[in-house]
Formats: C-alpha cells, structure tokens, sequence
C-alpha cells in the first residue's frame, strides 16, 4: 500500500508540472519571431499574398494567439496533440515512430554508463588515494570535458570511416534485412557519444560516496567483527554509496533526452532529438510542443522508477507518504 501510495502522490504532482511545461512552451514558441507559415514560404521560395493568406488559415495561423491557444488546449485534455505543420500527420502518431528509438537510445547510453561507471566507481573508492584510484579520476575528469558532438564525429571517423567496423549513421541499413542486430549495430556508435560522459559521473559520484562511507562508523564496526576486507567493500561501504548514484539516475533523464538531441543529429538518427530539431525548422508548433511534452512524461516516469528505487534500497526514504 505504501508504493501504492507513493506513485499515486508522485502523479499527483506531475499533472501541474506537465501543465506548466505546456504553457511555458507555447508562451515561449509564440515570442519567438516567424511562424509554420514563414518556414513553408522560405522553403517554397515565396508565394502571392492569396497564397500567403490561404496558407495562414489552413495552418490556423489566422486566429489570435489565445484563441489557438484556447483551441490547443481543449484537444490537449480530449488527447489530441494536434496536426503536424512538418509531416501533414496527427503528432501522435509522428512521436508514437519516433520515441521507441529514442528510448532505446537512452536505455542503452544508461545501461552503458552504469556498468562501466559503477565498476570504475567501485574499483577508485575500494582504495582512496591508490595509484589506481588516481588514474580513474584523471581519466574521469577527461571524459567529462569531452563534449558528446566531438566525440561522436571523432567515433564517426576513425570506426566508420576509417576502419569501416560500424555503419556513419542511420537506424538500418539501405536495402539490408533490417531487424534487431541491424538495429543494434547502429545505434553502438551513438551510445559510445552519449553515455560516455555519464560515465564519468557516475563513476565520481559513486567514488566520492564511498570516500565519505570509509569514515562511517558502522564499517569500523564491520571491521571490528572480522569481516572480510571484500565484504568491508561490498557491504558496508559500497551499497550506502549507490543512493545517490541512482538519485543520478533519474536527474539526468532530461538531460539524457535533451543530449540525444545532438548526438541523433550527429548520427542522423531518426528519433525524438531529430524531430525536435525538424520541428524547430519548420516552425510546427505543435510537433515540437508534443516533443516536449513527451519528454516531460519520460522524465516523470524516470524520476518514479528512481524513487521506488530508493524506497527497495533504503525503506526509510518512503515513510513520509505511507
């Protein structure tokens, strides 16, 4: 009954969040200068004034900001996101293509950055001060200076281009078979880009927690009882340190989303960072609303998952909403 009530409290203030997200990006998207109407022109290399006027009233463009707010907002809460200016499809049914790619994307870059983080992690706050644990944090802060879109074209070069291990971008190959290992092999050098410098952090953040838990008096304790120095480690030292390195987690799930927006740019890969980067071109306002709404969900969904999470690491942190 206690996680029952836990995700019913998180939701609960999630609707607020997502109605804010919403107006803020309107407001914001309606004070910048141009419209759908403006892009299609500059694309099309103009067009008469009956042209120009018809365009406006087939994208709606004719009505005041409020009113095609008042409308936008009704199809909101029946579930409707509208029409996409860019795609001439319903905005839904453009994310429902897009999204699974992205997610994948992330899943993976996560998956890879929490492996590799947490042994690094491990192996640095094992011995504090050791040769070991000095070479991962110098390497740690090296990667973390790596901005993802260098390392991507970096990764593009010398594995695509130069070697010819791995396809330069994509999500299948032209005229193959397709299916999951196709899949698969594309999106290895995008993840190599985005999870390289989570990496790092989670190798940090890990490191430094178990830096401060070797001063804790419950592993002087441990180490009273004769416990063995591995199970010192793992025990007493280690599994505290994991709270914040899944608090991490869930925080750099919107900026997880937000950098595959260049690294998908990089790596032309067609999910969720290119489209919002396609609707940003063509001015379409509601494809890119329904973009940022979309990762507004995942990050919500994210930050859930984290903190039932914490509640199974350390039932403490959920007393307050039984």
């Amino acid at each position: 009954m206690r996680t029952v009530r836990l995700i019913a409290r998180r939701l609960a203030a999630a609707v607020p969040t997502v109605l804010l997200v919403v107006l803020g990006t309107w407001i914001l998207l309606e004070a910048a200068p141009g419209d759908a109407a403006d892009a299609y022109l500059a694309q099309a290399g103009g067009g008469d004034a009956a042209f120009v006027a018809d365009l406006r009233a087939r994208f709606g463009l004719d009505l005041s900001g409020p009113d095609r707010f008042a409308i936008f907002a009704l199809r909101l809460a029946a579930g409707d996101l509208g029409t996409s200016v860019v795609f001439s499809r319903p905005v839904a049914a453009v994310i429902a293509e897009r999204i699974p790619i992205t997610l994948a994307l992330m899943v993976a870059a996560v998956t890879f950055a929490a492996v590799l983080g947490t042994l690094g992690g491990l192996l640095a706050g094992a011995r504090p001060g050791s040769l070991g644990d000095r070479l991962l944090s110098t390497a740690a802060l090296a990667l973390l200076a790596i901005p993802s879109f260098w390392l991507g074209l970096l990764l593009i070069r010398w594995f695509a281009v130069q070697l010819g291990w791995l396809p330069v971008g994509g999500i299948r190959t032209i005229g193959g078979a397709g299916g999951v290992l196709d899949t698969a092999r594309h999106l290895i050098l995008p993840t190599l880009a985005l999870g390289t410098g989570y990496v790092a952090l989670y190798l940090r953040t890990l490191r430094a927690g178990m830096v401060d838990a070797w001063r804790a008096d419950h592993v002087r304790a441990a180490r009273a009882r004769g416990l063995s120095e591995r199970a010192v480690v793992w025990g007493a030292v280690a599994r505290p340190a994991f709270l914040p390195v899944v608090v991490l987690l869930g925080q750099q799930a919107g900026t997880l989303f937000g950098g595959s927006v260049v690294v998908e740019t990089v790596f032309a890969v067609p999910g969720m960072g290119r489209l919002a980067y396609e609707a940003v071109a063509g001015r379409d306002l509601a494809l890119l609303i329904g973009v940022v709404l979309a990762g507004t969900v995942v990050v919500i969904a994210a930050n859930l998952l984290v903190d039932l999470v914490m509640v199974r690491l350390d039932p403490r942190i959920g007393a307050g909403d039984a």
